[in-house]
């Protein structure tokens, strides 16, 4: 869908570059860029493109919404970013989130990824069930991407974020990291999972669902052999993710 961006004020542009680079020493320091990338992708894919709601427009931080199942554990990423949030109070919270999402990636050697500012905040917070859930396969994983508006690629790309981070029992009912090192940003999650599990290391049904279907396979199968190849996709397709519902034309 072709875009349209707002123009903010440069006071707002150099607010954005200001906040980039503390939100560089927060996750650096904290060791955290799991988890704030979660929260900014759980933030974006709760948009719906037929009834146009949802979507990455700060209402993660709604008490409402963080007590939806599947973000369990997000009020922690809510609480350490604020102090940051404090410091720019001309950005919105859905530039925010989406800002410390895309430098999450940057800071742990993942791609660059375009930021367009001027996410309106919307006060109104989408219904419960529209993330992905871990336990579930195929057919599930394109209905839940299918109604953010995002193709196969983008499932399989997006997926390749599971590099970072790890399950936690109490949040998720997993336990344990994808691969060897969740703080470091690459293609380790389809060698881990072409190459079959292992213990010490967690494969969910939506994960290994990737492998099951023959589309979806022939990316993890790309993204294996070629990171440069998942890095470009991947960068696309969170583009896309954080912009859902922003700055559309029609």
């Amino acid at each position: 869908m072709a875009k349209c961006y707002p123009t903010v004020s440069e006071e707002y542009q150099k607010a954005v570059e200001k906040c980039k680079r503390k939100l560089r020493g927060l996750i650096q320091e904290k060791h955290c860029a799991p988890i704030i990338l979660r929260v900014a992708w759980h933030s974006a894919g709760t948009f719906d493109v037929a009834t146009k709601t949802g979507g990455p427009f700060g209402t993660i931080r709604d008490p409402a919404e963080l007590t939806h199942k599947a973000n369990k554990g997000l009020e922690i990423a809510v609480r350490i970013l604020e102090p940051i949030k404090e410091q720019f109070p001309i950005l919105s919270y859905a530039d925010f989130y989406q800002l410390a999402g895309v430098v999450a990636v940057e800071v742990t050697g993942g791609p660059e990824i375009h930021f367009h500012p001027g996410r309106p905040d919307k006060e109104e917070a989408p219904p419960e069930g529209r993330l992905p859930d871990g336990n579930k396969g195929v057919d599930h994983l394109r209905d839940v991407f299918g109604h953010m508006g995002l193709s196969d690629k983008d499932i399989v790309a997006l997926s390749g974020g599971h590099t970072l981070g790890r399950c936690h029992k109490e949040r998720s009912g997993f336990e344990g990291p994808w691969t060897t090192n969740p703080l470091i940003f690459d293609n380790s999650y389809f060698k881990e999972l072409i190459s079959g599990e292992k213990e010490g290391l967690i494969q969910l049904p939506s994960d290994k669902a990737l492998l099951e279907d023959p589309v979806f396979r022939t990316f993890v199968e790309t993204y294996a052999a070629d990171e440069d190849a998942f890095f470009a996709d991947y960068a696309e397709a969170h583009l896309k993710l954080s912009e859902l519902g922003f700055a559309d034309t029609e």
